[in-house]
């Protein structure tokens, strides 16, 4: 005789509403960690609250709850009197480190992004974003900060999509960076390319930050900026490469047809168009990141969206593309489509 073991679904907690009450305290704590440097300084050896005080210009107190909260979320772990880096703390929020992301939070965390979620209500009531002055308004300010602070983030993604792309063969490219920013997606590529021409479209104020970019990478002979409105400049021709980053998510399907086709337009035959974005499994909750970027469009834009592959496919079908593929990304939440003419 056997007897069946049943285990009990324990009860139900209010701990994890409870901590997205609060999860605002842990942005706070990451941002005002790496205002004061706290994970670098932590790597190079100022491991106490005293230590760390002298080294971050701030008090012991102050940095010792600053760095236990910092303990239990999990940032930083603690021996006695003394804080280490986590692995993922190491690599992601010391600026010695080579895939440091720590500048990203002065963007990510700017007064004009977290105010589209001041009040979200009526932000969902109004089914977009209620700021009158949101990123898409002409030559916004955000997109300079956007281009200063976001390159590291962006660093990985850029040398992936170079090799999608098969950059290293060196063929002479005439490539178009839209809505370039920073301008790492382009430069990226010219520096795996020695053939490739990189036009960078954007706001004339962004574009003065990509072009000094650029020189520090050493291909501003082969980089031209062409200023203006994406949406309504002309694009000009004969391109073997568009790129397409972070652009689309801000705006509804109509107008990102609109865009699909300027694109296609403005490629020769044979050529390819490269979207990076976050795209949603078909159900728009999984992956977690990528399902989650469309509550940051709807505070921050009129009607921008994290859309599917499936969306994305009918976009640039529907624009005259023969083919789209989906490629993932290694160290980066995002995924690429490219797509063929």
């Amino acid at each position: 005789m056997t007897t069946a073991m049943t285990t009990a679904t324990p009860p139900p907690t209010p701990e994890r509403i409870f901590g997205m009450f609060n999860a605002y305290q842990q942005t706070a704590a990451l941002k005002a960690a790496s205002e004061l440097d706290v994970f670098t300084a932590v790597g190079e050896g100022s491991t106490t609250p005293e230590a760390l005080a002298l080294r971050c210009q701030a008090s012991p107190r102050g940095l010792r709850i600053l760095c236990d909260y910092l303990v239990v979320v999990g940032l930083l772990a603690k021996e006695g009197k003394h804080y280490q880096l986590t692995p993922e703390s190491a690599l992601f929020l010391d600026r010695r480190s080579p895939a440091s992301i720590a500048s990203a939070v002065v963007f990510l965390n700017s007064p004009m992004l977290m105010a589209g979620f001041q009040d979200l209500a009526a932000t969902v009531r109004n089914g977009g974003t209620i700021l009158e002055q949101n990123c898409l308004a002409p030559e916004h300010p955000i997109w300079v900060e956007f281009a200063r602070s976001m390159i590291p983030m962006m660093k990985s993604s850029a040398e992936e999509i170079a090799e999608i792309v098969g950059a290293r063969r060196g063929e002479p490219w005439k490539v178009l960076d839209i809505a370039a920013g920073h301008g790492i997606f382009g430069i990226t590529i010219a520096r795996h390319n020695p053939q490739a021409q990189i036009v960078a479209l954007d706001w004339p104020n962004v574009l003065a930050l990509a072009e000094e970019n650029a020189k520090a990478a050493g291909v501003d002979a082969r980089f031209r900026k062409l200023p203006g409105d994406a949406l309504e400049v002309d694009y000009g021709s004969d391109y073997d490469l568009i790129l397409l980053t972070n652009f689309l998510h801000h705006f509804d399907i109509p107008t990102c047809k609109k865009v699909a086709r300027k694109v296609y337009e403005a490629l020769k035959p044979g050529a390819r168009a490269v979207t990076l974005e976050f795209v949603p499994n078909e159900d728009r909750v999984t992956p977690p990141v990528a399902a989650m970027f469309s509550l940051m469009m709807l505070g921050g834009t009129p009607a921008g969206d994290a859309y599917t592959f499936s969306e994305y496919d009918e976009m640039f079908r529907g624009a005259g593309f023969a083919r789209n593929e989906l490629h993932e990304l290694t160290m980066s939440p995002e995924r690429v489509i490219v797509s063929y003419k």
